[in-house]
């Protein structure tokens, strides 16, 4: 038999391998989310359908039980799908997609060349630029705006309309210092590609382009859903939810991966589930885990499950949405924390006795997550995401698993699990 200081170390360091092992894991599962092969878990290539396959595989192999329907809860949205080409040159040299470019979510399909045409601001103002602009052959032009007279340029008058369908294309120029992607479930009868400005020739002159570009009004995409069942109230429910779609592909070689938002919360809400599928640590209710898909197309998924709820929504004692989870060097911020004082001064006060982030902030409601739509039908939710940190990549082509510090994510979940045992 081993001496005892021994056996105590030991199981120390049996300790600590496995908690490195579940870190590792947890990034390994950020990994596999991200990767090209899930094709940034969007529209495009079915991503999102990739995406949920792994996670239904997850869900069984930790043993979450499905409800009568199996894992997935199929609906559909309309949706922009970027595939296959993006290519943008300036006076001859190439831009580089995700770089110096990337398309408006809201673009049309088309390719060719023009001449910039650059929008003078004062078009509503002044009668000889109105007149110009009405009477110019724009069908070989390419209109260039400034990112803060977009939506003007979209909201001009009946009469301007026409002369706008028939342009070659547009450019809208952002100031930066990073392009941003984003989802629409509408597209514009033109293409549009969104240049940095620091990209933009001071003096350009002829742009060719290509972008392909489909709407699919009834996009096909599902919800993972799972559950353990409780000890002693089987009808009473916690939920634990976390978006795993992201922005997707724009064109065959560039895709947004989407490693912070949320592949870093879709791995939390799988560590919990796999904590809490072990029969010693069985809450008394049942809990559920929710994985939706088309947050980023305006909390399609989580409105959906709203107006066809598996169970009754007045059932869910209460709600966690674990969303933007990779950072906690500022501490965590709660949305609902107003609207929910009593809960939030539960967490207020398990965060004071075990110090598991730096502070606690609270902010009003908000439909900035799949929280939302739960709150709205009067079920208590929080919705939780980290401070701090290095992780800026937000909605870009760098939002890669290898740049996320996870500095606070065991403690976060060690949060959430104190807070559900104290609920």
């Amino acid at each position: 038999m081993l001496p005892y200081r021994w056996l105590s170390l030991l199981l120390f360091l049996l300790c600590v391998q496995a908690k490195a092992q579940d870190m590792t894991r947890v990034r390994q599962t950020i990994s596999d989310l991200s990767s090209p092969a899930l094709h940034g878990r969007g529209y495009a290539f079915k991503g999102d359908s990739l995406a949920a396959n792994y996670l239904q595989k997850q869900f069984e192999a930790i043993g979450l039980r499905p409800f009568a329907a199996g894992y997935k809860q199929p609906f559909t949205l309309p949706v922009n799908i970027l595939e296959n080409r993006l290519k943008l040159e300036i006076d001859g040299k190439a831009l580089v997609p995700g770089v110096d470019f990337i398309a408006h979510a809201a673009t049309g399909s088309g390719a060719g060349e023009g001449r910039v045409y650059d929008i003078d601001t004062l078009i509503l103002k002044d009668v000889d630029v109105a007149q110009q602009f009405l009477t110019n052959n724009l069908s070989n032009k390419i209109l260039v705006v400034y990112q803060r007279h977009f939506q003007e340029l979209l909201s001009l008058p009946e009469p301007f309309q026409p002369q706008l369908r028939s342009v070659a294309a547009v450019i809208v120029r952002q100031p930066g210092p990073k392009l941003m992607g984003t989802i629409k479930g509408e597209q514009l009868p033109f293409p549009i590609l969104e240049v940095l400005e620091k990209s933009w020739p001071k003096k350009a002159k002829k742009v060719s382009f290509a972008v392909d570009a489909r709407l699919d009004p009834q996009y096909r995409s599902q919800n993972v859903i799972g559950f353990i069942p409780g000890k002693i109230k089987p009808d009473s429910f916690l939920v634990v939810t976390a978006h795993y779609d992201h922005l997707g592909h724009q064109g065959k070689d560039l895709y947004f991966p989407g490693a912070h938002d949320n592949a870093s919360g879709t791995a939390m809400l799988l560590e919990l589930a796999r904590y809490y599928a072990q029969p010693q640590n069985t809450p008394d209710v049942s809990i559920t885990f929710m994985a939706f898909a088309g947050e980023e197309a305006g909390l399609v998924g989580s409105r959906f499950y709203t107006e066809n709820p598996l169970f009754p929504l007045n059932r869910i004692k209460f709600l966690l949405n674990l969303d933007l989870m990779s950072t906690g060097e500022e501490g965590l911020m709660v949305v609902n924390g107003s609207v929910f004082p009593k809960q939030f001064s539960l967490l207020q006060q398990l965060n004071q006795q075990h110090r598991y982030v730096s502070q606690i902030r609270s902010r009003g409601k908000a439909a900035n997550s799949d929280h939302y739509f739960f709150s709205e039908k009067g079920v208590p939710a929080f919705f939780f995401y980290t401070l701090g940190g290095t992780t800026t990549e937000y909605h870009h082509p760098k939002d890669t698993a290898d740049t996320l510090p996870l500095t606070k994510f065991k403690e976060v979940m060690a949060l959430i699990q104190g807070f559900i045992k104290a609920l």
